[in-house]
């Protein structure tokens, strides 16, 4: 009976592991984006573009990745995930042109995140869960703060002792020795297993249908088998898409160049690296409590004030050119990852609570292109206008731009307007 009830967060704990490794393997680009520089003095935006375009080269299987784990389930789109990263990580060292920097640390590496990280876990854990959607994707997702604390502090350790290329076959051997066993245990959905969401029983066969929590809005909409091109009809499926592109230029444009930046402006390299991992440490908060708070008052608010906390955190950075204080980057820290840090805890269940169903799956791989393509644009953007003009204004007022057209596309696409979140669902009357 335990075991039942548990298996689920279970689920979770695998992810939060997985999560903790893979993404901060990718992350690492901010750690190794100085060195490389330093050691080739090629262009910054011709630098960076190695991370976006890793994105961009990804978004081209992100479809097909849904299809994967439609059919196949878990294990084989974590698994290719790991020979990706691990196999990027561990070629990295044999750069010599920029092509090779963005086939290893962009391609692969960024191949092998998109499947163990954000984007491979909404893919599956949406299912596990209905009652505590966003509590659980919160409670996974935070696996990322806690490997951040962890993995970049030693990194940069690696880096500054024994070079970059040492800290790539660092990282690629922590990534396949952990990861390769522990995703043999992943399941798609409850279901496989006898259960229903949320750690019930299973109703048995040929028996009565357990009750569902009544948190339908919308019943003509929930009643639609959403295939990917009955999906992609809707303004809802676009405005997702929308939102998915603003939130990710955000996102991604201030950790891949965070590190370079607190540099020029003073700080030392040991605090800028324990500022991106601090950054992801405080980033536990954002996504247990925005997401359990996500459970309560409903996924746009959530997604407002993540949008919100970027705003702030690029706002706190601009201040930082005439004042570089610890107190302002103690706040830049906090607004990025206890308010920014928790879009992920309803990155998966917004399209899920639109378009759940057998082809969820496909459908969000397909959004998760949009997710990509603004991960992609964030990097690449903010390097190329800082070599066209010299500093990061501009492209720091771009992405809070894109922080506020993200907010407002979620609230467009209404998911309050086709399920209700745990909180917002009406009681019947004793």
């Amino acid at each position: 009976m335990r075991l039942r009830v548990f298996y689920g967060w279970v689920v979770v704990a695998v992810a939060f592991v997985t999560m903790a490794i893979g993404v901060n393997a990718r992350t690492a680009f901010s750690l190794l984006f100085p060195p490389i520089l330093d050691e080739f003095g090629w262009d910054r935006g011709v630098t960076a573009g190695a991370f976006s375009f890793g994105f961009l080269a990804s978004a081209v299987f992100s479809p097909s990745l849904g299809r994967l784990m439609d059919r196949r389930g878990p294990r084989w789109v974590l698994l290719l995930g790991v020979g990706l990263m691990g196999g990027g990580l561990a070629l990295a060292p044999a750069v010599t042109r920029p092509w090779h920097l963005y086939a290893t640390l962009g391609v692969l590496v960024g191949g092998g995140s998109v499947c163990l990280g954000y984007t491979g876990h909404a893919l599956f854990l949406p299912n596990w869960f209905v009652r505590r959607r966003g509590l659980a994707l919160g409670l996974a997702f935070s696996g990322v703060g806690v490997g951040s604390i962890v993995l970049l502090p030693w990194m940069q350790r690696v880096i500054v002792g024994r070079g970059w290329r040492a800290a790539c076959w660092a990282m690629a051997a922590v990534v396949v020795l952990a990861l390769l066993p522990l995703n043999l245990l992943q399941r798609r959905r409850p279901e496989d297993l006898g259960l229903e969401p949320d750690g019930d029983a299973a109703a048995p066969a040929g028996g009565p249908a357990r009750a569902q929590p009544d948190n339908v809005v919308d019943p003509a909409w929930v009643a639609v088998d959403w295939t990917l091109a009955r999906a992609a009809r809707t303004a809802r499926f676009w405005w997702v898409a929308l939102g998915f592109v603003g939130g990710l230029i955000a996102w991604y444009a201030v950790q891949v160049h965070q590190t370079k930046y607190l540099l020029e402006i003073g700080f030392t390299p040991e605090v800028a690296a324990w500022a991106l991992g601090l950054v992801g440490f405080a980033g536990i908060v954002g996504q247990i409590g925005l997401g359990h708070l996500s459970d309560r008052i409903g996924r746009e608010w959530v997604w407002t004030l993540a949008c919100g906390g970027f705003a702030l955190c690029y706002a706190l950075l601009l201040l930082m050119r005439a004042s570089p204080t610890p107190a302002l980057l103690s706040l830049m820290i906090a607004a990025q990852g206890m308010l920014g840090y928790g879009a992920a805890s309803v990155f998966g269940a917004i399209p899920a609570e639109l378009f759940q169903g057998r082809h969820y799956g496909t459908v969000f791989g397909s959004l998760s292109l949009a997710a990509i393509v603004g991960g992609a644009i964030g990097p690449w953007m903010a390097g190329a206008l800082h070599d066209r003009t010299g500093d990061y204004v501009l492209a720091f007022w771009l992405a809070i731009a894109a922080c506020v057209v993200s907010s407002a596309a979620i609230w467009l696409a209404a998911p309050r307007k086709v399920r209700a979140v745990a909180g917002r669902v009406r009681k019947p009357p004793r």
